[in-house]
């Protein structure tokens, strides 16, 4: 059950950039969704999209500074359709979930691409993660496409 709108915004300090600082609870963050990573690996991530003018990485904070959620946000200008930004990814602590975190972050990420002049935001979420869809839907999202994802690894050269 959430709690009421006053409590959530008690329990969310803030929503601010990501910083080197946070990799190690965004690292436990990408464990909970299901993408086993490191401290380093996330570090020199996020090193490399805070390069990338296009891309931007926000973290949700709790009263007493706790990293409880993150988002990543990047404008992917497209040949056959109008500019868009995308969501990258969205982890929301498994303890925190359902108390507007998630919400705070979409947010931010829409504020980000509106003063980008970014008039459309798309996500992707996997088949199986139905309580992500009702989120994205209670969020005014809607499911437009069914499409299937191809990967290949490419050999070294």
């Amino acid at each position: 059950m959430s709690a009421s709108p006053a409590l959530e915004a008690q329990l969310i300090a803030r929503v601010r950039p990501a910083c080197p600082d946070d990799a190690a609870r965004i690292a436990v963050l990408c464990d909970q969704l299901g993408y086993p990573t490191t401290t380093d690996v996330i570090r020199e991530r996020m090193a490399e999209i805070a390069r990338e003018k296009c891309h931007a990485i926000f973290v949700a904070e709790e009263t007493s500074g706790l990293v409880v959620g993150w988002i990543h946000i990047y404008v992917c200008p497209q040949l056959e359709v109008e500019r868009q930004a995308e969501i990258g990814g969205l982890g929301v602590d498994e303890g925190w979930r359902s108390h507007g975190i998630g919400r705070a972050l979409l947010d931010q990420a829409e504020q980000w691409a509106r003063q980008r002049g970014v008039s459309q935001l798309i996500v992707r979420s996997n088949i199986a993660r139905k309580r992500a869809h009702a989120f994205y839907e209670r969020a005014g999202y809607v499911c437009f496409k069914t499409s299937r994802v191809f990967f290949k690894t490419l050999p070294s050269s």
